[in-house]
């Protein structure tokens, strides 16, 4: 018993598949008896059904990655028993039927009545089946799906990328979501080379027949001195049954090669799928049974099967409009019971609310997204979009209230902004969005769009066409991605706006729970809480997170002593967070790609700022917005960020000058940039 344990924790230790690779050698080299032939053809068969099964209820082909490697073994295992099968038929066929077992005997008298034209005509039928239809087909569906999802893989990158980059999806679900990308890559990829084993296993079927028949009638002729129509029988009843036995687990395999590569790619169980997409249609069922009453009512047609059938099509159609008129029904009751409701009491002053910091407001086509009874997604991708930018920003971000509009488009929506509406945009929620990021191999059919957050032409495309836009390079994403990632710019654009008085008194309570005499200290001792929340919406409006509360408050304390100007103190807080607002624009990189101005332009507008000449012409500051438009174009194009480094004293005047223009470019004081920070002169602005 001990050593029974020993040996299936062997098994399970990983020692099953050499194993099994060592005894289809053994099979080919080593002669088998009839007995153990059965037994392995038995399992040959069990093995082969159990493989279908599993495809069958399979709810996604990437459940099941490892049948390539399935595959390939089963094949092997089957040409090691045509081997093995050969040799017995060869050497000990003279001896009669069942010289090779009883299996191949069973499939030689029970399948074809023991008549080797019938088994011949089988047997080429099952070939045919087998090589010219399933072998083939599933072979090029293999290929051709193996080519789309490589092609449509940088495309499901870049999309995932954008949802993450949307606070759509965290970290770690991004980081699943391409190991499952680069999963469903190599699966199809080896399913395409796979396939070929099946169609390279049909072709020595057919070879092993031929060599069985005629090695076998020179064998018993030459060699045993049996009559030529004794031996043709003897040897083609053995032979058919060999191919026969092969041939079933050869192609119940088929099938299930064939059955895999045609499912779709989203989970769903394929009992499941057929029945309710081929017999839920009411339409076609009620169809296709008067058309088959009326094939059993001519004369001379077998009436019964087709009435019959007719009858239970006819049942099920029944059933099938029992049930869609139950659930319309539902609606309409609930109608009926709002309607009962009492009037309303008279108004009061709690009808009067107030405004909501954040809103969006959508037509009556888009509130299929919001709904969650009928698959709208929007309000779970809007709640991703809150907690990432939550966690760059530095505050939490007001929750957004959806409501519908009849007065917008059907497919409109507009986001609004303490009740000011701020942006709007248009959508086909039956459709997706195909982006081009830069670089596509060819056009898309669809309806033309734009981008709402970035302006970039689109495409909005059916999603029977996702996969033929992803091969394209095109970046394909939902309707409430869209939405979703409109919202997130536009947050980010208007921090400032929705920062107020009661959620920086939060996060000095937050810092007061560590460091309570840092936030005592502060204020309403130093500093009125109204000067703090200008300078925290001065550093947002500048895209400056405020996740470094701590140094914020430090530099505060530091610098409120001598002013209370909140252009003056937020210099000073830059000037601390020096490193920190580095980092966000270059990362760990060495060295600072800048801009400066020219000397000329520089004392030109300092003059403006200290008010010692005139103001800044117009001509001047359109010429000005040109070279720093041309500025950003060039480092994007070598993916860097645009720094503009000047004098720290006219730094506030140029960020807002450039702040609404330019918005990629970034405007750097010399005292925040830090002192172990290189800087690369990249050119001067004139």
């Amino acid at each position: 018993m001990s050593r029974f344990a020993a040996v299936a924790s062997a098994l399970r230790s990983g020692a099953a598949a050499p194993v099994v690779v060592m005894a289809m050698l053994a099979m080919v080299i080593v002669p088998l008896a009839p007995l153990v032939l059965d037994a392995m053809f038995t399992l040959n068969i069990a093995l082969s059904l159990v493989v279908l099964l599993a495809v069958v209820y399979v709810s996604r082909p990437l459940e099941f990655s490892v049948f390539p490697s399935v595959l390939l073994m089963v094949t092997l295992l089957r040409l090691a028993l045509n081997v093995a099968s050969t040799r017995v038929v060869l050497l000990h066929g003279h001896e009669g039927p069942g010289a090779a077992g009883r299996v191949i005997e069973s499939f030689g008298h029970f399948v074809i009545g023991g008549n080797y034209a019938v088994g011949f005509v089988v047997f080429g039928i099952l070939t045919v089946i087998n090589f010219v239809v399933i072998t083939k087909g599933s072979g090029r569906i293999s290929e051709v799906s193996a080519r789309f999802i490589l092609d449509a893989l940088p495309g499901k990158q870049m999309a995932i990328d954008a949802d993450l980059n949307a606070g759509l999806l965290t970290r770690e679900e991004a980081k699943a979501r391409r190991e499952e990308v680069r999963e469903e890559a190599d699966f199809y990829g080896a399913m395409d080379g796979a396939s070929k084993f099946v169609r390279g296993d049909a072709i020595a079927g057919l070879l092993i027949l031929a060599i069985n028949l005629v090695g076998g009638l020179l064998i018993g002729v030459l060699q045993h001195d049996l009559p030529f129509g004794e031996a043709a029988k003897i040897y083609s009843l053995l032979t058919i049954g060999d191919g026969l036995v092969a041939q079933l687990p050869a192609l119940l395999v088929s099938t299930a090669v064939a059955m895999l590569v045609t499912r779709a790619t989203r989970a769903q169980e394929m009992g499941e799928a057929v029945g309710k997409q081929v017999f839920g249609q009411q339409r076609a069922l009620t169809v296709a049974a008067t058309l088959l009453g009326v094939i059993g009512l001519v004369p001379g047609m077998p009436n019964i099967p087709f009435l019959a059938l007719s009858g239970v099509l006819g049942y099920a159609a029944w059933q099938l409009h029992r049930r869609d008129a139950a659930a319309a029904g539902a609606p309409a009751e609930g109608a009926e019971a709002a309607a009962t409701v009492p009037a309303q009491a008279e108004l009061t002053w709690d009808e009067v609310r107030p405004v909501e910091p954040l809103g969006l407001e959508v037509g009556y086509k888009l509130i299929a997204l919001v709904d969650k009874a009928q698959g709208g997604e929007l309000l779970g991708r809007l709640k991703g979009v809150r907690r990432k930018l939550t966690q760059e920003l530095g505050f939490l971000i007001p929750a957004v209230h959806v409501r519908d509009n009849l007065e917008l488009a059907p497919g409109q929506y507009r986001v609004l902004l303490h009740g000011v509406p701020v942006a709007t945009g248009e959508l086909h929620a039956e459709r997706l969005l195909a982006l081009d990021p830069g670089r596509v191999f060819g056009p898309l059919e669809g309806l033309p769009g734009k981008d709402p957050a970035f302006g970039l032409e689109a495409v909005w495309i059916l999603p029977t066409q996702r996969a033929h836009a992803e091969s394209l390079g095109y970046t394909v994403v939902d309707a409430a991605t869209v939405v979703a990632t409109h919202l997130s710019h536009l947050v980010r654009e208007r921090a400032s706006e929705l920062l107020g008085h009661d959620e920086v008194q939060q996060l000095l309570a937050a810092v007061g729970k560590q460091t309570p005499r840092l936030v005592e200290d502060l204020t309403p001792k130093l500093l009125p809480l109204s000067v703090v929340v200008r300078v925290l919406q001065s550093l947002l409006a500048e895209r400056v997170p405020i996740r470094q509360l701590r140094q914020i408050v430090e530099a505060l304390l530091e610098h409120g002593a001598h002013t209370q100007d909140p252009a003056v103190l937020t210099a000073a807080v830059r000037t601390a967070l020096g490193r920190f607002i580095v980092q966000e624009l270059n990362g760990m990189n060495p060295e600072l790609p800048v801009f400066t101005l020219a000397p000329a332009l520089e004392r030109v507008l300092q003059d403006s700022v200290s008010g010692a000449g005139a103001a800044l012409e117009p001509g001047l500051a359109e010429r000005l917005h040109q070279n720093l438009s041309e500025c950003v174009t060039r480092q994007e194009g070598r993916g860097e960020p645009a720094v503009l480094l000047v004098p720290g004293q006219i730094r506030a005047s140029i960020a807002r000058l450039v702040r609404h223009s330019v918005p990629q470019l970034a405007v750097l004081a010399y005292g925040e940039v830090p002192e172990d920070k290189r800087l690369r002169l990249v050119g001067a602005v004139g």
